[in-house]
């Protein structure tokens, strides 16, 4: 098989990963798990032939001179983020499929009050979890919600782009890394001359654009933003802690002002086939601005678990419901729950 038809075999079997290594069969994965396209090994001349053929020149030269490289990718109208790398002195590959349209928040189960933080005029939402969570489908969902109900000027700044957004009620300007910015501090350092209303950070990589991000929250904007942490409290201890230490009180007062909520979600296997979000909550109010401030941050845990009234939602509690509603097995559930016994305490074993 060629690369195009392994990439339309992926498409057609709904996996949402392919991996490519020389000496081993082309690999897709399906609601989580890994499959083999066919028998037949990669041959390391046929897997540098095929990659090579999709680079432009500009792109040949940065892949060969950094070893590493990430680009979007269309066959047949189905659009793919695509890293290439080296492992063994080979050229490997891995592709994450991209739907043809934006999932809606209700498609993707959104819980109601990020309804509400969308809407917000200013601050800082950010979307956690590890690699393969789903974070760029909500990030792409919430801003397509906003694109459809408001009108404003949205701008986003990714590496590579990936959904491609059609202007609705908004005007939406993308910008990819390497082609539009050469960096993502670069980029967020010129948006304000953009006359910006929404701001989407694909990822916040390193402490400049962490910075940068907060300030632009803190200036104005709403500005929408990827982590890779676990937890909405990891979350807040991996921005303050990449700080140097005369800079964390700064930051965790800058932080309690702008942040507005923290999303954390991770992918479960449905009962069904597919798979589900199961996600946690954090809604910063009073409370959970004070522990920012006074670096209480453990606490925090806490203060999502007793404040579902405000919209907050521990990741055990929405677990506790996905089961409850059938989508998920009780062996899914007590392995990804902190507190499987919560089941047992409310009759669901």
């Amino acid at each position: 098989m060629n690369l195009k038809e392994i990439f339309n075999y992926a498409v057609a079997n709904e996996a949402s990963d392919i991996h490519l290594l020389a000496g081993l069969p082309p690999t897709i994965r399906i609601d989580g798990k890994l499959i083999n396209v066919n028998k037949k090994a990669i041959t390391k001349n046929d897997l540098e032939q095929n990659v090579f053929s999709m680079l432009t020149n500009d792109q040949r030269k940065i892949f060969i001179s950094t070893k590493e490289l990430d680009f979007s990718y269309e066959v047949n109208n189905f659009r793919f983020r695509v890293n290439l790398h080296y492992e063994k002195n080979n050229v490997g590959l891995a592709a994450r499929i991209i739907k043809k349209q934006v999932p809606t928040m209700e498609e993707i189960g959104m819980p109601k009050i990020i309804y509400d933080l969308i809407n917000l005029q200013q601050g800082l939402i950010l979307v956690t979890g590890p690699t393969g969570c789903g974070k760029s489908t909500s990030l792409a969902a919430m801003i397509d919600s906003i694109n459809t109900n408001k009108n404003c000027n949205i701008i986003t700044l990714e590496d590579p782009i990936e959904y491609l957004f059609k202007p609705k009620n908004s005007i939406i300007s993308q910008r990819q890394l390497g082609s539009d910015m050469l960096s993502f501090s670069n980029g967020l350092k010129h948006v304000l001359r953009q006359d910006p209303d929404v701001i989407m950070v694909g990822e916040m990589r390193d402490l400049e654009t962490i910075a940068i991000t907060i300030t632009l929250a803190e200036t104005g904007h709403l500005v929408l933003a990827t982590l890779h942490t676990y937890s909405a409290a990891q979350t807040v201890d991996r921005i303050i802690d990449i700080f140097p230490p005369y800079q964390q009180g700064q930051i965790r007062v800058q932080l309690s002002m702008t942040l507005a909520g923290v999303i954390s979600q991770r992918l479960l296997p449905k009962n069904k086939g597919g798979r589900v979000a199961a996600r946690e909550v954090l809604i910063n109010n009073a409370a959970v601005a004070n522990l920012i401030r006074e670096n209480k941050i453990s606490q925090i845990k806490t203060v999502i678990e007793t404040s579902t009234k405000d919209g907050m939602i521990s990741l055990d509690q929405d677990i506790k419901e996905l089961y409850k509603n059938g989508l998920i097995s009780r062996d899914v559930a007590q392995s990804q729950m902190v507190n499987p016994q919560l089941l047992n305490k409310f009759g669901l074993i």
